[in-house]
């Protein structure tokens, strides 16, 4: 009988060993329930100091000094590609930038979005001329050439066709004042003539590559063929290559150009031609991906001064 109790008594034992355990604590989660505040460190992108649209973006947000740690860009398109692979990115473009193709947003300043009417109307602060200047009369190696070049400015900055043109192209014109082509190519005989043997060279600006390039593709066939070659390095080359120090070099040109109004030490008297063939908008951009939609002069002082360094402290 003892043997039977002590067999029941080991079984009862078991029985209780074996019943399922009861649940553990959790871990405690205290310190991932903590509220976080995530940064977002701006990286501030910025353009050559000869750079047009450097002038006109730092004139219009009121900069004194740039912050040592701005990254420098070599152009226009440069800056749209770097901005666009870089979700912390922060620069800015000219309006004829293809915002889309380069992963990059426009961003409204002083809440209003740039576009051609409010460029137009002036309602958006941020905007520049788009300047030429050509080499002086007698100076671009024959008469025909100087000739193809006088008629080249005409469409650029008078014909309807010209400036709608540009204007397809991002640039901002008033083409209610444009003459009709034909009507201009009457005071330019040079256009009639097989021009295939000559070859315009432009400089300077890099932000009116589109608008130019497209003004010259479509002159081409309306001026006997002509050749172009475009070397568009920066503003402050554009001077330099048709009056400057550079005119005789190896980067010599026909027509400079800037995004600027040139300076007072970029003489344009002696030139064939100078002056204004359309307004462009400076836009600043950022990464598709931010949030932001809007920015002020004064955040855009801040950040690009270094004093404003996150993006999630711009008001």
């Amino acid at each position: 009988m003892k043997k039977i109790l002590c067999v029941l008594f080991s079984l009862m034992l078991l029985a209780g060993c074996s019943s399922t355990p009861a649940t553990e604590a959790p871990a405690s989660t205290e310190s991932a329930q903590e509220p976080t505040t995530a940064t977002s460190t701006i990286n501030v992108y910025t353009r050559d100091a000869t750079s047009g649209t450097r002038e006109a973006f730092e004139k219009a947000i009121g900069l004194e000094e740039l912050t040592a740690t701005a990254i420098e860009v070599s152009s226009n398109g440069d800056m749209a590609t770097k901005v666009g692979a870089d979700e912390n990115g922060i620069g800015y473009a000219s309006l004829s930038t293809d915002f889309e193709a380069n992963n990059v947003k426009p961003l409204n300043f002083e809440g209003v979005a740039p576009s051609e009417e409010t460029v137009l109307d002036g309602s958006y602060g941020m905007q520049r001329p788009f300047s030429y200047v050509t080499r002086a009369a007698g100076d671009f190696g024959s008469d025909e050439k100087e000739q193809l070049v006088a008629a080249f400015i005409d469409y650029l900055c008078n014909s309807t066709e010209g400036m709608l043109v540009v204007e397809s192209a991002g640039g901002v014109v008033d083409t209610s004042a444009g003459t009709p082509w034909a009507e201009l190519a009457e005071n330019h005989p040079i256009v009639n003539q097989d021009n295939s043997g000559i070859t315009i060279s432009t400089a300077g600006s890099t932000s009116v590559e589109k608008t130019l390039s497209a003004a010259l593709e479509s002159f081409v066939p309306m001026a006997g063929n002509f050749q172009f070659v475009m070397n568009q390095t920066g503003s402050g080359d554009g001077h330099k290559r048709v009056l400057g120090e550079e005119k005789d070099g190896v980067n010599a040109a026909d027509i400079g150009f800037a995004s600027r109004s040139f300076n007072e030490d970029e003489d344009v008297s002696g030139a064939m031609a100078s002056g204004q063939y359309a307004i462009d908008a400076v836009v600043t951009i950022v990464n598709a991906n931010n949030p932001l939609t809007d920015i002020t002069a004064d955040s855009l002082n801040q950040i690009y001064s270094g004093t404003l360094t996150d993006f999630n402290a711009v008001k």
